[in-house]
């Protein structure tokens, strides 16, 4: 298409999203020298799955981990990642993370309201691989950020994943560490922790650098002049054409494609019915992408989570809205079954991992043997955890089925009896010999240290509890995920390459749109934040520092 089409806006830079990669991409631009920047979104609101997440980094080497005396090597962060994916890592971009990620945590606490701080004894995921961190220190807690300072914007964030406003840092929620007295102070300032202090206070920087975000404008075609993407065509609310010249260039940041049927049966390597991300994330920016001649990568993969089908559509244009599954499988009394009534994973591994275990495929029956599942516990339980939504001493939700023998719940919802009365059986009495003989659950520190707060237990009971007080409950679990984790290819600068892996002149691509720098590995608390903020650093600060206006 030619260069002097007639054009609704110009500028230096355009991102599309406005996701934590997106909102930092924007912010690194425009303090490079891209000053003209614009965010162009899908929705009418900012912050994206950042803003309904945990919110926190996995960045190893980050100088808080460094100040609280954690130390971490290449050698060792490298063995950590390649024995989580295997061959799949690509030295290039890899390394571009590893140097940079530090960098960007530190810009954006020196030029952003954005403060981090180092969740030292957090372990990753994997606590037992070679070069992993058991102690912690690779992950980053946001600060609890109040959002009287967005004032009339406030409401202009997407709202939570959790059941309530969380007050304070994730370090603080879990441990309980809260007085009555400072709770009510964030309250009366409106503090929020979690995914919405990291989207806020990134906001808050757009906020102050005057970079506008253009609400209700859907990208839906790149416009290139010879072999150089030059802008962007969106679409308003109405459907009318929104023309957005590039000077230097465009940066894909519309998160996965979760919510688009038609890609997910295409490209992902089994069932995802349940995404706990925002429904705009359709695929927009990777059909952009493919349009443009990009290169694909990791398109397999996706980064897994499980969730709950809440039973009314919450979510814009009336989609259905999946709860986040968090710590409710991991407490003491809550165990997964399939079908067959039989446990199939370690309840307290992380939610990533956990995941593939519900892609295993049994060949006799042409079926995936651990979908459907259920998360089963008792009125122990219930009496004592909060269950999603649901908190002790409520009315029982839509959700959940409730009965008073394991016989009856396992007819309300379709599992095998025989199988469920057998697994609850034997799960008690490796419960009470202290030893999760089947799957090994509480026996590292990952297993026992996702208990919010909950000092009751000592490993391995921190996580292990019997199920033998009637009545019995269980949940209908999803095979969800945070986001999908293939996308085009970048290089170490954030551009996207082409099939021959040369760059596509003024595209660049960040967070979940990009084909994850990580390959399949989640690598701990922010294993997608972390790459995702750090690629749209990079790409921001390219086009600020390496790209003239055309």
């Amino acid at each position: 298409m030619a260069e002097d089409q007639n054009w609704d806006l110009e500028m230096d830079v355009v991102v599309l999203g406005s996701g934590g990669a997106a909102m930092t991409a924007a912010i690194a631009a425009h303090d490079f020298d891209a000053k003209e920047v614009v965010i162009l979104e899908k929705s009418g609101m900012v912050g994206g799955t950042t803003a309904m997440s945990g919110g926190m980094l996995w960045i190893p080497k980050n100088h808080h981990q460094t100040e609280a005396g954690i130390d971490d090597s290449d050698e060792d962060i490298v063995a950590y990642l390649d024995s989580l994916s295997p061959g799949a890592l690509d030295p290039e971009t890899l390394w571009a993370f590893m140097e940079n990620g530090p960098e960007m945590v530190r810009f954006l606490e020196e030029k952003t309201p954005v403060r981090f701080h180092a969740f030292a004894d957090f372990p990753d995921y994997q606590p037992y691989m070679p070069g992993a961190k058991p102690d912690g220190g690779r992950s980053l807690d946001n600060d609890a950020f109040s959002f009287e300072r967005l004032g009339k914007w406030a409401g202009r964030v997407n709202p939570t994943k959790m059941a309530y406003p969380v007050r304070g840092s994730l370090m603080e929620a879990i441990q309980g560490s809260l007085d009555e007295a400072t709770l009510a102070e964030r309250e009366r300032g409106d503090y929020r922790g979690l995914g919405q202090a990291l989207a806020g206070a990134l906001f808050l920087g757009l906020i102050e650098r005057d970079i506008t975000v253009e609400f209700e404008k859907r990208a839906r075609k790149l416009v290139k002049d010879g072999d150089r993407i030059i802008g962007v065509i969106a679409e308003d609310a109405s459907g009318k054409d929104f023309r957005v010249r590039a000077r230097r260039g465009v940066v894909i940041a519309t998160g996965g494609f979760e919510w688009n049927e038609m890609l997910v049966k295409t490209f992902l390597r089994g069932p995802l019915t349940g995404p706990v991300s925002v429904p705009e994330n359709e695929g927009d920016g990777l059909l952009m992408a493919i349009e443009a001649g990009a290169q694909l990568g990791n398109m397999q993969n996706a980064f897994w989570q499980q969730s709950v089908l809440e039973m009314k559509p919450q979510h814009r244009a009336a989609k259905p809205n999946y709860m986040l599954g968090s710590d409710e499988r991991a407490r003491p009394g809550a165990i997964l079954v399939n079908r067959a009534g039989k446990r199939f994973v370690n309840e307290a591994a992380n939610y990533h991992a956990m995941g593939k275990a519900l892609h295993a495929f049994d060949a006799g029956t042409h079926t995936y043997a651990n979908l459907p599942y259920w998360l089963v516990i008792d009125q122990r339980y219930k009496d004592k955890y909060p269950t999603f939504t649901s908190t002790p001493g409520s009315p029982i939700p839509s959700y959940m089925m409730q009965a008073d023998t394991l016989e009856e719940l396992a007819a309300m919802a379709g599992i095998d009896a025989v199988g469920l009365v057998a697994t609850v059986d034997r799960f008690n009495q490796m419960v009470r010999n202290g030893r999760d003989e089947d799957f090994h659950r509480g026996e590292n520190t990952y297993d026992n240290y996702y208990m919010w707060g909950d000092t009751d237990f000592e490993p391995p009971y921190r996580t292990l509890g019997l199920i033998d007080q009637g009545p019995f409950y269980a949940v209908k679990m999803e095979a969800g995920a945070l986001g999908t984790a293939g996308g085009p290819k970048t290089n170490a600068d954030g551009q996207v390459v082409d099939w021959n892996g040369n760059p596509i002149p003024g595209l660049y691509a960040a967070g979940n749109a990009m084909a994850a720098v990580l390959g399949e590995a989640y690598g701990g608390a922010g294993g997608t934040l972390g790459p995702g903020l750090t690629f749209g650093y990079i790409a921001g600060r390219h086009l600020g520092t390496h790209i003239s206006n055309h």
